[in-house]
């Protein structure tokens, strides 16, 4: 299992919509994330900026994901809430993680 995590930008105004188009998150989104291995997906905010936390069986896996179809579809209802790239892209920055500490109680 790998992490990955990313940072993106809200537009002004933007959380409530995105929160709440996220609770209402597609079937179909939902069926690629997991064909495409990733197993779970979390996204923090504070101040119009978002952390999204992957847990994925490889690397590539939000790569796949992000060339679907399903998800181009998903981009354009978040593109008016979040930033985009020129080609109209999430504009998603990734984070070099640099430390982990995993203790096991979890698992206890």
């Amino acid at each position: 299992m790998v992490r990955r995590v990313f940072t993106l930008r809200l537009k002004p105004g933007g959380l409530e919509e995105y929160v709440r188009q996220h609770d209402q998150i597609w079937p179909e989104l939902v069926a690629e994330l997991t064909g495409q291995g990733v197993s779970e997906l979390t996204i923090f905010e504070r101040n119009g900026d978002l952390v999204v936390y992957c847990e994925a069986t490889d690397y590539e896996a939000m790569d796949r994901v992000w060339a679907s179809d399903v998800h181009d579809r998903w981009a354009k209802v978040m593109a008016p809430l979040i930033d985009v790239n020129d080609d109209n892209m999430v504009d998603a920055v990734p984070v070099t993680e640099i430390w982990h500490l995993d203790t096991g109680a979890a698992k206890a």
